[in-house]
């Protein structure tokens, strides 16, 4: 996170298009408004759009604008967000979604800087900063020919990754003090070292956003009281009731309430290889042989797990 600090710092001054690559809830939002706020168009607006939430129908109007009477329910003229986001910047979220024949109207605005209203024919002035931002791999959709090759240059003059919060497992500890902080309602409540550790170790899909979700509603259920490892709901624990270690490895038990088979085989690795290590005095060769892996593919699951060796 340091070295996204530095580069947003290094970019902001400029006038660069920024594409901020990450998985979702990394926080791509929050460095394109640290790139605005740090740059020359800090006192203009900061307009988000997210390219996936808005119908395809809609979306050239809620982009450039329309005049009144363009199409059925027009019933007035309405700037767009380019307008909108006159002298700042514009942010792009989910830019992968973005269908193809859009993506051709963006790219020639983003050439020519200059774009009509839909039922217009007066040209304006697009005097906005582009950064946009996605959860996809951007190049495979070019090569599946979802997206646009020339667009896609002309966003990745700077890119920015986002990295999810299990390759970065040392700032679960503060990022839940700081959030702690932001709550008036959390008072008193104070997580052991012990529950901390426990949720380095969890896999976080839904990463920085999912944390703050769970701080918050670790607040609401035990309000001004220590959250030790047994407060965290079960699947931060790993030891409830559907663990390796208490069902014997038997998988057949299937919850009624189902169960995310994803963050549940997550979890199963996690404390095998946990045991593994620990067994093995955190001998990676060792632990790997235990669990009939190579030493390098454990290398691999421990990083992509967030599982660090004493």
């Amino acid at each position: 996170m340091r070295g996204v600090r530095d580069l947003v710092a290094q970019v902001a001054s400029s006038e660069a298009s920024v594409l901020v690559v990450g998985e979702t809830g990394t926080g791509k939002e929050l460095v394109a408004r640290s790139i605005h706020d740090l740059s020359e168009r800090a006192a203009g607006p900061f307009v988000p759009v997210n390219c996936g939430a808005i119908p395809a129908e809609l979306l050239e109007s809620e982009l450039f604008g329309h005049e009144k009477g363009a199409f059925t329910g027009a019933i007035a003229t309405r700037q767009g967000r380019f307008e909108m986001a006159a002298g700042g910047t514009l942010f792009l979220d989910e830019i992968g979604d973005m269908p193809l024949d859009m993506q051709v109207k963006l790219l020639r605005v983003l050439q020519e800087r200059t774009f009509e209203r839909v039922g217009s024919t007066t040209m304006l002035k697009a005097d906005v900063r582009i950064i946009a931002a996605t959860h996809q791999n951007l190049e495979a959709l070019v090569e599946a020919q979802k997206f646009r090759m020339d667009l896609f240059y002309r966003l990745d003059v700077f890119p920015i990754r986002t990295p999810p919060l299990r390759d970065r497992t040392a700032d679960i500890g503060p990022l839940i003090d700081h959030q702690l902080r932001q709550l008036p309602e959390s008072d008193g409540l104070i997580l052991t070292e012990g529950a901390k550790k426990r949720l380095e170790q969890y896999a976080w899909p839904g990463n920085v956003r999912e944390l703050m979700n769970l701080v918050e509603r670790l607040t609401i259920l035990h309000p001004g009281q220590e959250i030790d490892v047994q407060q965290l709901p079960e699947k931060y624990r790993f030891g409830a009731e559907t663990d390796v270690s208490r069902s014997g490895g038997d998988l057949s038990g299937l919850p009624v309430e189902g169960v995310d088979l994803k963050d549940h085989i997550a979890r199963m690795e996690i404390q095998l290889i946990q045991e593994a290590l620990d067994r093995e005095k955190g001998v990676v060769a060792k632990a790997a042989a235990l669990l009939g892996l190579q030493r390098t593919t454990l290398v691999e699951k421990m990083k992509k797990l967030g599982i660090q060796r004493d």
